[in-house]
Order: structure tokens, then sequence, then C-alpha cells
């Protein structure tokens, strides 16, 4: 009867402003260290502001890509490690402008919870802040909405926003890529931020809790290793477009792999030959295939089995293109070609890929 006289409150209904505005002084600083020119980084208006002036360009074009993390993040929930999953955010993003020949500016993130964690959704941001410098662009703002009845417990759910810039004539793919340009794979960092669900289903299978020892990674445990955070590619092939000027095409190995992705840079007509044994099969997919069956069609099809971006240049180009990437920290290996591909499949492979473990 006290509370009726009272009346509500939001906090009685499960929202806490006190503790999103805690959170919001805990990142304070994490955002700040993403500032670069075009951006001061600083949060607490109603938008972010970048000033696109400042940034070099002389006849830019915007490219915007949006992505989340999938069931990654469930993972995070239940291991409660949030401090990569950030980075994940980032990455998927990010990776997926810079196949666009453009330099990632800033980026914005979406943050919703069933109860807000100040503590665990700074870890996150943290992550956030590191994958932007590490892609070099700004953190202007973002958006925590804490929804009871919508998640429960200490569930949350990411969703990133990222905007870079291209010169004019400068955007990927080039239109002149042809039947015998040279593929080249990038290594992976592990699972990256797709096929989580079918990864969930296999831990399942495996009987495994996440904090036993990971089977696959010595010296880490099995939700540690699965966590491992999305490779950020943006400037190793901002490096390898503007010190080469051969590179012709890039594609994000995400969601739907080889077969899905690598046929969205090339022109109508063309596909891909890839040599599956040369592919550098890491020590996760192998567990994930042998433990949870998987053959190898569905495992090209749901992940990137070690290869997390193609690249297509000229044949005669391939190897200075391949020293660019290893100069700037990357695992470049030539695992194909273009070719004539009137009809389906346009990607077909030579050989197996190597999943013994």
């Amino acid at each position: 009867m006290a509370e009726e006289q009272r009346g509500l409150t939001y906090a009685q209904a499960g929202v806490d402003i006190d503790a999103g505005n805690r959170m919001v002084e805990l990142i304070k600083p994490l955002v700040r260290a993403t500032a670069r020119p075009g951006a001061d980084a600083e949060i607490g208006g109603f938008g972010g502001l970048f000033d696109l002036k400042k940034c070099g360009f002389s006849d830019p074009v915007l490219v915007a890509a949006t992505d989340g993390v999938g069931t990654k993040v469930k993972i995070a929930v239940e291991t409660g490690r949030h401090e990569t999953i950030g980075i994940d955010l980032v990455a998927m993003s990010v990776n997926d402008l810079v196949v666009q020949g453009a330099e990632p500016l800033f980026f914005l993130d979406y943050y919703a919870c069933g109860k807000l964690d100040p503590a665990a959704g700074a870890a996150v941001v943290a992550g956030i802040s590191a994958g932007c410098r590490d892609a070099g662009c700004a953190l202007i703002g973002g958006e925590t909405a804490e929804m009871p009845g919508v998640y429960r417990g200490g569930d949350y759910d990411l969703a990133g926003f990222a905007v870079g810039a291209a010169e004019r004539g400068a955007l990927l793919p080039r239109p002149d890529i042809a039947a015998g340009d040279a593929i080249i794979g990038l290594a992976s960092s592990g699972v990256h931020s797709n096929g989580y669900s079918l990864v969930r289903r296999v831990v399942e299978k495996s009987g495994l809790a996440w904090d036993a020892p990971a089977p696959f990674a010595a010296g880490q445990s099995l939700g540690e290793a699965i966590l491992a955070p999305t490779r950020i590619y943006v400037k190793s092939s901002l490096a390898a477009i503007r010190g080469t000027g051969a590179v012709k095409g890039l594609a994000h190995i995400t969601g739907g792999g080889f077969p899905d992705n690598i046929p969205r840079v090339l022109p109508k007509g063309l596909g891909a030959r890839v040599d599956l044994a040369r592919v550098d099969v890491l020590p996760v997919f192998k567990w994930l295939a042998k433990t949870g069956n998987i053959e190898q069609n569905e495992m090209l099809r749901t992940f990137n089995c070690g290869i997390g971006m193609i690249v297509v240049t000229a044949p005669q180009d391939a190897e200075r293109v391949m020293a660019a990437f290893t100069a700037a920290g990357e695992k470049a290996t030539r695992i194909g070609e273009v070719i004539a591909a009137t009809d389906e499949p346009r990607v077909v492979y030579d050989g197996a890929l190597d999943l013994s473990a």
C-alpha cells in the first residue's frame, strides 16, 4: 500500500538510470582513447560529430556498414568474459568497409540488456575502444538500452555501425578483375564471429564446460579459446592497397564462408578455384569438425576455416601484394585463381581441407 501511495518508479520497473550514468562515466576515458583527425571522441551529446574535411580526402565517397556478433555474445555472457566481444563488434563492420577500399572513420555501438551491470558494460566498451584503435576509427557515440522483459538476467546484445570513406574512383572491387587473377588468403585468428549457433551445439555435444581446458589450445580454457576475437584487417589492407596499387578486390569471409562471400567481389561470368590443400586449417576447426561430425562442405559454408580475408590481384603482382600484407603482419598464402564461371557453383575446389585433429 505504501508503494502505491508513493507511486511506482522507473527503477522498480527494472530500469536503473543511475547505473546508466555510472557506465557513461566509466567509459568516457575509453572513448577518448579513440580520438583521431575529424573527431574528438567525446560522448554525452545527442549525436556524434565528425569533420570530414580534417581527414585529407579530396573527393570522398562515404561507405557505411552495420553488423552484430551473433550468438557469440551468449558465450561471453555464460563465461563472464566481456573484454573482447567489443573487438568482434568493431571488426565485423570495419572489415566490411575496407573490402570496398574505404578507411574507417567513426563507429557507434548499441548495447541492449535486461539489467545493466556497469562493470560488464564498461568491459564491453573497453573491447570496442580497442577495436576502434586497431582500425584507426573514432568511437563517437552509442546507446545503452536496459530492457527488462525482453532480455533475461545478464543477457545482452550488441550492434555496431561504422562509416568510412574512399576517394572517388578508388573503390573496390575494381572492374578489371579477370580470369587468371591470383587469389590470396589471409589467415584468421579463429572462428571470428560466424557460425556460433553451430559452435555452441558442438560444445554441448562434447560435454565440456566453458572452463574446461581447450582440447585444441594449450593453456587456455575452452571459453577463452572459443572467444578469440575477430582479426581486424584494416591497417594491413589499406597499407597493401595504397602501397602496391595492385589490389583488385577483397572479400571478408563471414557467414557463408568461401562459396557465398568470394563471388560477391567477382564480376558476372567469373568464379574462383580454390586449392583446399593450401588452406592452413586452424586447430579449432579441426576440433569442431571431428567433435560435431561436420562434413567439409558444411565447414566451408559455415566457417572461415582459417582464412578470414581473400585478396584478388593480377598473377604478376601476387608476390609483391603478399609481401605487402606480410610486412603489415598478416600471414598470406596464394590459394587459388579466378576462373570463368557461367553456372553455379561459382566457387569450386581442388584437394581437400586437412581436418585431421
